[in-house]
């Protein structure tokens, strides 16, 4: 934050800088926040930090912010005026935890701005870890001194003066009594009025004739300076005269050294010192002051005691000890943030119709250049450095090939022939190649089994559903080259993917009976791999869930029905039943088993990160059911999984992106993955294209 007309050579942190009175700056600071993914707001207030009446231009930032808002709140009044009062009541709104230093702070916030102490964390005030061993008096020039220590940036409200008042009693019983005063004047009082106040305090040292029993150290100390001069202090004195004052780093760091303290009654010392850690002294009391310095001096055992009981209050304010209190405050803002994002939904059931958005295909062009799609998008910005791969763009393919079914275009069907033209290059003679560089060089010899099996897909249904002739007749060789490789495999998803592009395929070649045998095949391996695998309480292909999963019950089911195989049709329905009612919340919302774990059998499932692919494919996989069995709680629960993208979800946050027409790619605890790749982009549009279809029919 910048004072104006000041500039500062800030270290390599500091990522953005705000200039104080400047709005447009706040909005930029917000933005800056929104798009680097920044999981909490840490905001520390003081009304004077920020521009605007009462600090109000920071209101500008929270208003805009996407992530959760902590505020540690440095001034609590208890009698505000009512611009203060206003600010104070939106921060208090828009933040989802409150960071207080003082149980006096926790009453006022309850009191005077009706604030739940649910939402109120008391953290002490941090103080750094104390030196093991005392720093010798003679190395700051004090040897012999009892040492009266005040530090901080000097102003008149620190009430200085009266301690200079009291030297003269204090040094008449105490006579190598020494009073430092450690810091350089408060920049803002310096711009106004220069040096004034310190020179007022030479001054009135030298006139009650006590100007050798002074010392000011006009600077800013370091950290290990300041440790030094704590470590010599006898006693260590706030005089301040602000009434309302709820936190002192100061008398924090005085009391965590174990120091014997005698303050001013302000409100954070009343807290700070009480139960004999300290000693209160009235506001303007030079004698008081001067009786309570004498006092300890004379009283060795006192001040131990008092320094004993300082000490052992300190250990619980050190930085290690604050830093996990705070860390504890943000992963439980981050929970709120989320439950109260969730709470706008509760009072409203999911809607018995889907209102279907407009097909876009404005990402989905961005993505795609004259190779194919790219894998990967930087928000929603295409990085080229991943490149691309056939997964993506066989993905692409059959989505052209659905759209073309149905409402196709000159455009799409460019899109179509340049996804085509890269599955075809990625044929390698028996097996698929997968990853490309943006160099456009294939980066391995030979692709996974589940991209020759998407591939195939693909294929499959350009074969059934283009009224391209010769894309069609490309993709039909292509399908018959590659088809021969699948017996050989192992994984029961690239057996799902074949399934499903075989189904396609025999749209349009029903009579094609070498590829009816290896729909036989494979869905008969499939069969055996729910067999070896299902038990009472896990009817499943796989001793875990873990991706795509709808694909393995949509496969089996259609295979069976088109076979008119009643024991295949039974189960494809039956694992698609029990993974439906797995992923539906207690709130009724789709909810995916998350890719951070998945869920083995007897273990516990993962329900983050959650997958666009998973939400696209229970889509078609429920739609199947319902074109196969006519019952329509199937379109009911293809709805529910489309809601999904739309935010009836359990974290209430939208994976579609309408401005741009893309889709984000996961669903994390507290957020969404903000990149709009081409898989979750792909799986969106996938699964809109064959809601519409579902409507239409």
């Amino acid at each position: 934050m910048n004072d104006p007309g000041h500039q500062h050579d800030y270290p390599a942190r500091v990522r953005f800088e705000l200039a104080q009175g400047d709005l447009p700056s706040y909005r930029r600071a917000a933005d800056f926040l929104n798009v680097n993914g920044v999981d909490v707001l840490c905001l520390q207030h003081e009304y004077g930090i920020f521009g605007g009446r009462d600090g109000a231009h920071v209101l500008t930032i929270l208003r805009e912010l996407r992530m959760p808002i902590v505020t540690t709140l440095h001034t609590v009044l208890g009698e505000p005026s009512a611009g203060q009062r206003a600010v104070m009541d939106e921060i208090v709104k828009l933040s989802e935890r409150l960071v207080v230093m003082s149980g006096h702070a926790v009453s006022i916030l309850r009191d005077v701005h009706g604030v739940s102490e649910d939402k109120i964390d008391l953290i002490p005030h941090g103080i750094p870890k104390v030196p093991e061993i005392a720093t010798r008096k003679d190395t700051l020039g004090l040897d012999g001194k009892e040492v009266i220590l005040t530090f901080g940036l000097l102003s008149p409200d620190k009430g200085i003066e009266n301690v200079i008042d009291a030297l003269p009693a204090i040094v008449k019983e105490r006579p190598n009594a020494m009073y430092v005063v450690v810091g350089a004047t408060h920049p803002h009082v310096k711009e106004e009025h220069g040096e004034a106040y310190r020179i007022s305090l030479e001054n009135r040292a030298r006139r009650l004739g006590v100007e050798k029993s002074i010392v000011f150290h006009d600077r800013f100390v370091s950290q290990r300076e300041l440790s030094e001069f704590l470590s010599a202090a006898d006693i260590y004195v706030t005089p301040y005269l602000n009434p309302e004052q709820i936190t002192s780093g100061t008398l924090a760091y005085a009391v965590g050294f174990g120091k014997a303290v005698i303050s001013t009654p302000y409100r954070y010392a009343r807290d700070l010192l009480a139960d004999g850690r300290g000693a209160l002294v009235p506001f303007r009391d030079a004698k008081a002051i001067s009786n309570a310095v004498i006092a300890l001096l004379g009283d060795e055992s006192a001040r131990k005691a008092m320094e004993r009981k300082a000490r052992e209050y300190g250990r619980g304010m050190s930085w290690p000890v604050v830093a996990r209190r705070y860390v504890e405050t943000f992963e439980r803002a981050r929970h709120d943030h989320a439950l109260s994002r969730r709470s706008a939904f509760r009072a409203s059931t999911l809607e018995t119709r889907t209102v279907l958005p407009e097909l876009r295909l404005d990402h989905l062009r961005l993505m795609t250049d004259d190779t194919g799609i790219l894998q990967h998008a930087a928000f929603d910005v295409p990085r080229y450095a991943d490149g691309y791969c056939l997964d993506d763009n066989a993905r692409a393919l059959l989505l052209t090939a659905l759209i073309e079914d149905g409402q196709g275009t000159h455009a799409v069907r460019t899109l179509a022939a340049r996804y085509l033209a890269f599955v075809n290059h990625a044929w390698a003679g028996d097996r698929f190649r997968n990853f490309m560089s943006y160099s456009r060089s294939f980066t391995e010899v030979l692709g996974s089994e589940d991209s020759h099996g998407r591939a195939l897909w693909a294929l499959g249904t350009v074969v059934g559903r283009s009224v391209d002739p010769g894309r069609q007749s490309l993709a039909a060789g292509l399908f018959h080259e590659a088809r021969g490789s699948l017996t050989s495999f192992t994984s029961p998803r690239a057996w799902a993917y074949a399934l499903l592009g075989i189904d396609e395929y025999l749209r349009a070649f029903h009579g094609d009976m070498s590829v009816q045998a290896l729909r036989r095949e494979l869905a008969s391996r499939l069969l055996v791999r729910y067999r070896d695998a299902e038990k009472p309480d896990w009817p499943w292909f796989e001793d875990s869930v873990t991706y795509c999963n709808a694909r393995l019950s949509q496969a089996l089911l259609v295979s069976g029905a088109r076979m008119e195989d009643e024991e295949m049709t039974r189960i494809g329905l039956g694992t698609l039943t029990w993974l439906e009612a797995l992923q539906t919340s207690d709130q009724g919302h789709f909810t995916p088993i998350g890719s951070n774990g998945f869920h083995a059998r007897g273990g516990p499932r993962a329900v983050f990160d959650q997958q666009p692919v998973e939400a696209s494919g229970m889509v078609s996989a429920c739609l199947d059911a319902w074109r196969i069995t006519g019952d329509r709680t199937w379109i009911e629960r293809s709805r529910r999984a489309f809601q999904w993208f739309s935010g009836h979800n359990i974290t209430q946050q939208p994976l579609y992106d309408p401005r741009t027409g893309g889709c984000r790619d996961g669903l994390h605890p507290d957020r969404v993955n903000e990149n709009q790749g081409a898989e979750s982009t792909l799986s969106f549009l996938t699964a809109l294209v064959e809601m519409q279809s579902a409507v239409l029919s």
